[in-house]
Order: C-alpha cells, then structure tokens, then sequence
C-alpha cells in the first residue's frame, strides 16, 4: 500500500524516514536508470546531435543557431518543470502523484525527439526542441521529487552519487551512439538516444510504490501558480544559497560543455566530419574522471556528514582543470584538462543533491521545490547562451578564452556561494 501525504502541520520527517512507503526489489536500479534515460536523451540531444545539425546544415552561423534553440528551450523548460513538480505534488489519482509524470512525460518527450530528426530548418529544431524539453522536464520533475519521497536520508548522497554517475556515463554513450550513426542520416542521431531515454525513464512506472493522494485539493489562485518559482530567501537562507551555488556551478559546467564541439572544430582544429569522435574521447575522459570520484565521495560524505567541504574542493579543481583548457592548443591538453573538470563535477554532484534535499522547506512540497532546484541547471541553459554570444565576438569572434574565463569565474562565486548555509556541514 502506498502511504498517505502527510499533512501540511506535520512535523519534519525523521533523518532517516521519508513519506513514501517500502518500495519493491528492483526500484533503486530503475530509479537510476531513469536519471540514465533522461540524460542520454536530454544531454545527447542538446550537447551532440543539435550541434553537429546545424554544422552541417550552416556553418557559419552554427554558433548563433545553437544559441537560439538552447535559450529558446531553457526558458520553456524553465517555465514547465517546477509546474510539472508543483502539479503531481497536487495530482489525485490512485496510480500515485509521480507515476502518470514520469509515463507521459517520457512519451511527450519521444514526440519531441522525432520533431528534431525530422526538422530541416532552424525553427523546425526550435520547435522540436521545445516538446522534447516539456515532455522530459515534466518526467525530470516527478524522478527528482522521488529523491525527497522515497530515497532515505541516510543512503541519499550514495543514491544520488550512482545517479550521478549514471548521468555521467549516458552522455558519453549518447555521443558514442551518434557519432556511430551514418553523417547522412540526421534523423537517427535525435530518434535513436531519444527512444532509448524514453524506454529507461518510462521503466520506472512499472516498478515502484508512490504516494497516493486522492482526498479534495485545496482551491489553487494565481498566487499559487507565481510561488511555484519562488522560495523566500528570507524564510529558507540555506536553501536559497545551496540552489545559488549550484547554479552558478551549473553555469560555469554549461558554457563548456554546450560549445565542446565547436570548440574542438575551431580551436583545435579538427574537421566537423570527425569532430564528434574527439567529442566522444573528451567526454569519455570527462566520464572516467567524474567515476572516479563520484561514488567516493557520496560514501564520504554520507559516512562524515559533510556536503560542502567536498563542493568547496570539487571548484577548486574544477578551475584548474579549466585554466588549462583556456590555454589548450592540442588535443591530449585538452583532454586533461577535461579529466580535472571531470573529477571535479563527479565530487560536486555526489553531495550537491543530497544537500539540496536536506534544506527543502516542506516535504509535502517535495515536487515543487525541486522542480525550483531543477531551474538552477535549466537557467543556464538560458543564461549561457545569452551571455555567450558577447562573450564568444569579443576581439573580433570565437573567442574560447574569454568563455573559458567566464566559466571559471562561475565556479569560484558557486564555492562562495555555499559558505553561508548553516544547517549542513
């Protein structure tokens, strides 16, 4: 039986309790490859195969074209995952209030990837793009609410570690999938990652107990709907500095990765017919570091207690990591600095999560305050694009040293950003 919500007086849920009840064998492993579904099919997507479009359908005006659909779609799903949280934390039905999230959301965002494959022109991605965006963001929200609803406090940091690294390991398979799908076929390069993060996410309905809510809802005003994107810093300080951090951090990771491949096109010199293959090198570096010490440090941490010891560390190589990429010139350079950035990203995200969910508000809330936590990585994907654009022009264009150093000033602030939470070590 799945258990009821508790009440909006009822007090804080014990450390190592959470509102949901005893899930069946197999739950954690689907869990997991939810988060393994989503990314591969978001990350790939948005980090390869729209790329390595509009290389091939414009060269030089690839940059602009990116930064259209990437900021066009990260308003979208700006707008729609804290909704899609705040909606199934109010959803009434007996499958439970994330299930009928995570099953649609997951078919919506199929839809959207057949739109990309069949797109031809720089609205048509556009459009593409944006369905995909709303349909898993809307799954997003409802996987990540989970984290709050069923995952215990004492086992989170490793949870989300083993996420993390899941998450880690889907974009480097991702763009190994595209980069072995024919140049002239651009359909499979959205279809393909599309319908394998569709599937693996889309599992997780089958194979799990949720909350079930079926008792009249409260009326919803405007109000309401406007509070979805917004916590009061003055009533939550630690959960308004833990989500500034990282976004800031998210940022600082964004406006490498989102210009990666044109990058290593103009910078290192390397054609767009084989660019995607040392994309796939570098993101496998990237992977291999971030393995290395995600699941570390999550034990770590849940054995110390400390969250954001481990996050000042992890931007501390994270910057350094990022020096040496301003000032690559090669290939095996570059690759370096991508496993120190690696390595950092994997620390960061093993604690990061598990401390968001240790200062959320209100429990009962879970959905909609992490679908505002999800917004401190879905803005950058507005954020970074308008930003790039100036920064990318300056002393006459494709200036990586400029975003390089954007992306580095991001972390230091993300590290400072954390100091002021009081309530997690």
């Amino acid at each position: 039986m799945s258990a009821p919500a508790p009440s909006a007086s009822a007090p804080p849920v014990p450390a190592d309790d959470v509102p949901g009840s005893p899930q069946p064998r197999g739950f954690l492993t689907l869990y997991v490859l939810s988060w393994f579904g989503l990314n591969l099919a978001v990350g790939t997507i948005g980090a390869v195969s729209i790329p390595k479009a509009f290389a091939f359908l414009d060269d030089a005006t690839k940059e602009v074209n990116l930064s259209i659909v990437t900021a066009v779609g990260g308003v979208l799903v700006m707008v729609v995952t804290p909704l899609a949280g705040r909606l199934s934390d109010r959803t009434r039905s007996r499958l439970g209030i994330r299930r009928p999230w995570i099953l649609w959301g997951s078919v919506v965002g199929f839809i959207g990837a057949v739109m990309l494959g069949l797109a031809g022109s720089l609205w048509s991605m556009v459009a593409g793009w944006v369905v995909l965006q709303c349909g898993l963001g809307s799954a997003n929200a409802a996987v990540h609410a989970l984290l709050a609803d069923q995952i215990p406090t004492r086992i989170r940091a490793r949870v989300a570690g083993i996420a993390s690294a899941a998450t880690s390991i889907a974009i480097i398979l991702g763009s190994l999938i595209v980069t072995a799908l024919p140049n002239g076929s651009q359909w499979t390069w959205f279809v393909v990652p599309g319908a394998v993060g569709a599937v693996f996410t889309g599992l997780l309905y089958f194979r799990m107990n949720d909350i079930v809510r079926i008792d009249r809802r409260e009326p919803w005003s405007w109000r309401d709907v406007l509070g979805t994107y917004w916590i009061d810093p003055r009533t939550a300080p630690d959960f308004f500095w833990a989500w500034t951090c990282r976004l800031l951090v998210s940022m600082s990771t964004f406006f490498v990765s989102a210009y990666l491949l044109f990058f290593i096109i103009d910078r290192l010199g390397v054609s767009k017919e084989t660019a995607t293959g040392v994309q796939a090198t570098g993101m496998a570096i990237f992977t291999i570091g971030a393995l290395t010490t995600t699941v570390l440090f999550a034990w770590i941490s849940d054995r110390t207690g400390r969250r954001k010891t481990i996050i000042w560390a992890s931007c501390a190589i994270s910057a350094g990591g990022l020096v040496i990429g301003m000032f690559a010139t090669g290939i095996p350079v570059f690759l370096v600095a991508l496993a120190l950035v690696g390595a950092a990203q994997g620390a960061f995200v093993s604690v990061d999560m598990a401390l968001l969910t240790e200062v959320l508000p209100h429990y009962d809330d879970a959905g909609k305050d992490l679908g505002i936590v999800a917004l401190s990585y879905q803005v950058p994907q507005f954020l970074v694009p308008a930003l790039a654009v100036p920064i990318l022009s300056i002393g006459g264009g494709r200036n990586y040293t400029a975003l390089f150093a954007a992306a580095i000033v991001c972390g230091v602030l993300g590290a400072l950003a954390v100091l002021p939470v009081r309530s997690v070590k």
